[in-house]
């Protein structure tokens, strides 16, 4: 590491907590109903909504009948997003003239973006219409969000009320979270980003011409498209030169502030933000970082303040720090050692060494510290986007972005999902805190019972069911292992990736894998899909149970939960669940490549 990079990760976590009280504390007003500066703009539009969708704002309902509103309306969104994809080809704002995409994509991409997934199999610039891009996939960034903090927001009521029925109306928390929070963010978010030079415009392609043409080798195809083999069996090449290039364009701007703001990640280039339209300066890349874990972060300071003891919100927001501040400057640290054993390979042409760090796959534009750091956040707030190719990462410097998405998403996490998450470990380390007294345990004034433990251990162990019985499918079928492009542990590695990435609906691609085939569009659907709402359920019958109970008075046998005694607890209680449960899986992947790595001789 050098000391440019670790001030440059420093300032962006100072900038980070300092943001955290004033949005947070405003984010706390907006759930609670209170006025707040956009009020007089936004009051109206927000009534008029309601009255449109016939929402009566003060019914509230149990958690079963919030449960159903929200599982409704995002299947409804899911089936929106399916049919734009499968009808573009002739629908309006088509400028390029896509054809339908395939089903087995389209439901894919339509679970991933509905879930908060955004995993992308198809390369945008290439597949998807501007109507899709902007009414299917950037119309799910924002509700898909809103309904992980609606969850959240549902989970803070239940322990904040007393012996309640009711946690909410799912359809005024959407609103509000939509409407105070996500749109004027993404809004000047958008501008400034355009302001840098990502684009946002209607107009077709351009083709330009290349100021070095360039000759290339392409595959000879019969009438029928199939390749042309010579007698030894090899594909027949012929060259051909190029003289222009094509330049994708479209509304880029307003997605990619969503994408970010709403830890959704879905690119509008294929790329994602290692593209310059979608990420030009030094600037956008802090901006687009920043929006990543922002509002998680700040969630962390509106879950103390609406449960009246912000000390509480804290000590989570110090629990996640702990576990991903020493993570980021180890992925960091592995990036910047570069490969030994490519020195030893090439150790009489020292200009070729990786001496300066591992560039390899990343854009000299934002260097290894920030391109570390992308793949941290990223990974530990299940937003998904990429700025540097993780498949090309040292492969320790690939275990910390995969271990993050392991941990189940809880540091930081999803927008309303991360801390949901966090919550439930807390449940479990106030369970086992308790045993350990020989007391019933408690946590913010409610008793944590057998009901209340089992809820939480279906939340946390359902991921790494879904991971692991994935990859093991993907690893013994040779449909699926025919789309891995490297042989061996580092393979291995991409398809645990995958399944890492959907199971707890973060999105990121390691690369390497083709994984827009039937069997992984399917595969990936379902773990995506699982993984968002069977986790839900779950969350929110817990927030019901919640409600119901009375408070407990505070006792000298309390464990205090805002403490760096209750902080470790949890810390630890996160980090054992990880370690126990994807050590073996990373020892057969990452770990030994590792050691390959290091091994002496080519």
């Amino acid at each position: 590491m050098n000391a440019l990079g670790v001030v440059q990760i420093l300032l962006f976590i100072a900038v980070l907590v300092a943001l955290v009280k004033p949005l947070g504390t405003f984010m706390a007003r907006v759930y609670d109903g209170e006025r707040t500066f956009l009020s007089p703009v936004l009051e109206p539009i927000e009534r008029g909504i309601y009255r449109l969708a016939g929402v009566r704002p003060s019914a509230e309902s149990n958690w079963k009948r919030y449960a159903l509103a929200l599982l409704l309306f995002n299947f409804i969104g899911f089936v929106v997003v399916y049919l734009l994809q499968r009808l573009q080809g002739v629908l309006p704002l088509n400028p390029q003239g896509f054809a339908a995409v395939s089903p087995d994509s389209s439901f894919n991409t339509a679970v991933s973006f509905a879930s908060n997934t955004n995993w992308q199999g198809y390369g945008g610039e290439a597949t998807m219409s501007y109507l899709t891009q902007m009414l299917g996939l950037a119309v799910q960034n924002f509700v898909s969000a809103a309904s992980g903090m609606a969850v959240l927001v549902a989970v803070i009521r239940g322990f904040a009320r007393r012996r309640a029925s009711e946690i909410g109306n799912f359809y005024v928390d959407l609103t509000r979270g939509t409407l105070y929070i996500l749109l004027p963010l993404s809004l000047l978010l958008a501008v400034i980003l355009m302001s840098q030079g990502v684009v946002q415009t209607f107009s077709a392609y351009n083709s330009v011409d290349l100021v070095e043409p360039v000759t290339i080798s392409t595959p000879v195809k019969d009438a029928a498209g199939a390749p042309v083999l010579d007698a030894t069996g090899n594909a027949v090449t012929k060259s051909e030169q190029v003289t222009q290039q094509t330049i994708p364009l479209g509304p880029a701007a307003s997605q990619i502030a969503i994408k970010q703001l709403g830890t959704n990640g879905g690119g509008f280039f294929n790329v994602n933000s290692a593209h310059p339209f979608e990420n030009p300066t030094p600037l956008a890349n802090f901006l687009e970082l920043l929006a990543i874990l922002l509002i998680p972060a700040a969630l962390c300071y509106t879950f103390g303040r609406m449960i009246g003891d912000t000390r509480q919100g804290w000590a989570i927001l110090v629990a996640m720090l702990v576990i991903f501040v020493p993570l980021t400057f180890a992925g960091y640290a592995a990036e910047q050692s570069g490969n030994p054993r490519l020195e030893a390979l090439v150790d009489q042409n020292a200009s070729a060494t990786q001496s300066g760090g591992n560039m390899e796959g990343k854009e000299v534009r934002f260097g290894i510290a920030n391109s570390a750091l992308w793949a941290s956040a990223t990974t530990a707030a299940s937003n998904g986007s990429v700025n540097a190719m993780h498949d090309s990462f040292t492969p320790l410097g690939g275990l910390v972005p995969l271990w993050l998405m392991q941990l189940g998403e809880v540091v930081f996490g999803g927008i309303g999902s991360g801390l949901y998450g966090m919550l439930m470990y807390a449940v479990v380390a106030v369970f086992i805190g308790g045993l350990m007294v020989g007391r019933t345990p408690e946590y913010l004034g409610k008793k944590i019972e057998a009901y209340e433990v089992k809820m939480a251990s279906i939340v946390i162990l359902v991921p790494p069911l879904i991971v692991l019985v994935g990859t093991a499918i993907a690893s013994v079928t040779p449909v699926a292992v025919s789309s891995v492009a490297n042989p061996g542990v580092h393979g291995f590695s991409e398809i645990l990736y995958a399944f890492s990435s959907a199971g707890n609906n973060n999105g990121s691609a390691f690369g390497g894998l083709s994984a827009n085939t039937p069997f992984y569009n399917i595969a990936l659907g379902i773990a995506m899909w699982a993984s968002r709402y069977w986790l839900m359920i779950p969350v929110l019958a817990l927030a019901g149970s919640l409600a119901a109970k009375k408070a407990t008075a505070v006792t000298a046998g309390t464990l205090p939960t805002h403490t760096p005694l209750f902080i470790t607890l949890l810390v630890g209680v996160v980090l054992m669940v990880g370690a126990l449960t994807f050590v073996p899986a990373l020892a057969l992947g990452p770990i030994v490549e590792h050691l390959q790595m290091i091994a002496a001789g080519p």
